[in-house]
């Protein structure tokens, strides 16, 4: 079964947001382990720019697969 454009996009928005919570976490916390010491809004703003990159990939890789014809 192949999925809309939109399906497509929901699902990706439903991994990122789920991935969101953990990189934000795992920014704040981890980072400073490895000497990266950050504040919150620093936290957030690495967190953002890696849910964008990942939003994009997640789409264009369903899209992509989704595209492809399927031999029975």
């Amino acid at each position: 079964m192949k999925q809309t454009k939109l399906e497509s996009l929901v699902e990706a928005n439903i991994n990122t947001i789920s991935g969101f919570v953990v990189g934000y976490f795992l920014a704040y916390t981890i980072l400073p382990l490895y000497g990266m010491e950050q504040s919150h809004a620093d936290s957030l703003q690495i967190t953002i720019i890696f849910t964008i990159a990942s939003l994009s990939r997640n789409y264009a890789i369903r899209r992509y697969f989704n595209s492809k014809k399927v031999v029975k």
